[in-house]
């Protein structure tokens, strides 16, 4: 462990406070500063209670109003003896800490501009509009490669499938955010998007070879580690070529997933890439690591293995006993646990969090939150979108609309899901903006479908309609197995059944990987993401007046060959 160098760079006055506060530390509070629970509430008194009784090394909250998270994250901190670390899901803007924050991109979304600016502005936007409210810890950038199109989790939330452009833009975003004093913690080691498997629900599988991964995976973490990542975020995911490569002898039931694989987190991670930072688990209320092992077992076995802070409990006096019970019993070293609240206190004084607690500075003031969707800011997601939107295809020579043509629109609207964030708006205000254009729209209505529409004959829909538009909104969110349309009965109502009569043009503004379930549809677009922003360029690219731009990231067509027709 080296204080001085990447990525801390702790000068000797910054060493000594490291030292003099581990050693000023009982058990109980080194204890604490190996855990990072969420936050569930605001109310004063059981704050007060968590710090007296557990002292946390940092805490995540979800997304709320920015002048009341920010009211929290200053009590959290004025009340703390050891400031903490505040960290958020930065990986879209600053709405993953701030309902009123920019929603800039997913990061698909930012990966198909293919230019490593909108990276670096993700990144300004994370850090400037986290630290508005007092975040100093970004869990992102996503680094996992979607070499999987059916993986159910990774998707949208990545830089697409090359581990080149993973790596060009997972730089820009680390540079952008940790110019403004928020650590990036890159996710999530060793690397998912292999598997078709969520690890929220079970252990998952990265089954690459040891070339494969160094090719890719690996060169993508070192390339970031030499960039100068604060952190890495590990996942409940196992690297079996790996754990068998470093550990020749370990049986097929030893193998574990990474954050409780001394082989991976030391042999790969520490020796092999270089990394000297702070590791954190992901959160330990995953299937994927409360299966792994017994809890009284893997909560400090975690640490041992070589993780230094350990994200989310399922109950917080349990765990933090497991903790200490697993000091006692030789799990868990003193030397270990020394070790991990040295990288933890360290990372704090890189960030220079204990001088500006004894400023006063932790949190800034209600003013800061002006930052919050600042008219750069804005300015920024705007280009964003009109860079990223991808034409896949339009094999049928439908685009430009226009109302004089297609006046006449049955709209579709399929899954209309608001995923994490809140920011994320409705189809509506899609049709709303058609409307404005001149456009008539009539929604299909999903609900009490019956037999009737389907005797719907092709004359007189074609008499009634000039154009179907499709749009879904089926977005990537942990817990699910499948990323995939499901049709309304009866009998997939809502299938596009009639477009070789009826003109039909299909948007994606999640999932690029739709093309498998409509693969005959011929004119194809893909957004990644859901605000105003991109709504708004989409139309004017919709009627002709703005150029498609976007770079597919990922291969759309799901590697059929049908879909490309």
């Amino acid at each position: 462990m080296d204080l001085k160098g990447k990525p801390f760079y702790l000068q000797n006055e910054n060493i000594q406070w490291v030292k003099n506060t581990l050693e000023s530390m009982d058990l109980d509070a080194k204890v604490g500063q190996l855990f990072c629970p969420l936050g569930m509430n605001d109310d004063q008194t059981e704050l007060q209670d968590m710090l007296e009784n557990y002292q946390p090394g940092g805490i995540m909250y979800r997304p709320g109003e920015g002048v009341g998270v920010q009211s929290t994250h200053r009590y959290l901190q004025e009340n703390s003896r050891i400031p903490l670390l505040v960290s958020a899901n930065l990986e879209a803007g600053g709405n993953g800490i701030a309902s009123e924050g920019t929603y800039f991109g997913k990061q698909m979304q930012v990966a198909a501009t293919d230019n490593e600016e909108m990276g670096y502005r993700l990144g300004q936007i994370a850090g400037r509009e986290g630290k508005a409210v007092g975040c100093n810890w970004a869990f992102a950038p996503v680094v996992d490669i979607d070499m999987n199109f059916r993986n159910p989790i990774t998707n949208i939330r990545t830089y697409g499938s090359d581990p080149e452009r993973v790596l060009r833009m997972g730089k820009a975003y680390v540079k952008g955010v940790q110019e403004n004093g928020v650590a990036a913690s890159i996710k999530h080691f060793p690397g998912d998007g292999v598997d078709d498997r969520d690890q929220h629900l079970h252990i998952s599988i990265n089954s690459l070879s040891v070339e494969d991964w160094d090719q890719t995976y690996g060169m993508v973490y070192k390339g970031l580690i030499d960039e100068g990542a604060m952190t890495v975020m590990i996942g409940h995911i196992m690297l079996p070529a790996y754990s068998r490569a470093l550990s020749p002898d370990i049986r097929d039931e030893e193998l574990m997933p990474a954050t409780l694989s001394p082989e991976l987190l030391n042999g790969l991670l520490r020796d092999k890439l270089g990394f000297n930072g702070m590791i954190v688990t992901d959160a330990a209320t995953m299937a994927g690591f409360t299966m792994a092992m017994k809890r009284e077992i893997a909560v400090p076995k975690s640490i041992a293995a070589g993780c230094d802070m350990f994200l989310f409990n399922r109950n917080m006096p349990e765990d933090y006993k497991y903790m200490k019970e697993g000091i006692e019993n030789g799990i868990l070293t003193m030397k270990r646990v020394d070790e991990a609240v040295t990288r933890i206190l360290a990372l704090k004084a890189s960030l220079g969090l204990h001088r500006k607690q004894q400023e006063g500075k932790l949190v800034p003031g209600p003013y800061a939150l002006s930052v919050m969707k600042c008219e750069e800011h804005e300015k920024w997601a705007q280009e964003c979108a009109d860079q990223a939107i991808t034409l896949v295809k339009d094999t049928q020579s439908l685009l430009p609309i226009s109302p004089e043509r297609h006046k006449r629109i049955l709209f579709f609207s399929l899954g209309d899901e608001v995923g994490h964030y809140s920011s994320e708006v409705s189809y509506r205000t899609l049709v709303e903006q058609l409307e404005r254009e001149g456009f008539i729209v009539d929604i299909f209505n999903r609900e009490n479908l019956d037999f009737s529409w389907m005797m719907t004959s092709i004359e007189s829909l074609t008499d009634k309609y000039d154009l179907a538009i499709y749009c879904a909104n089926i977005v990537t969110m942990s817990n699910q197995t499948v990323v995939r349309i499901n049709w309304a009965p009866p009998m997939g109502a809502d299938m596009p059944w009639f477009l070789q009569e009826l003109p039909t043009l299909f948007i994606s503004t999640a999932s690029p990987y739709h093309l498998q379930d409509v693969p005959q549809v011929k004119t194809f677009i893909n957004t990644y993401s859901s605000s105003e922003y991109v709504y708004e360029a989409l139309v004017e690219k919709l009627l002709g007046r703005s150029p498609f731009k976007g770079v597919n990231p990922v291969d759309p067509f799901c590697t059929y060959w049908e879909t490309k027709l």
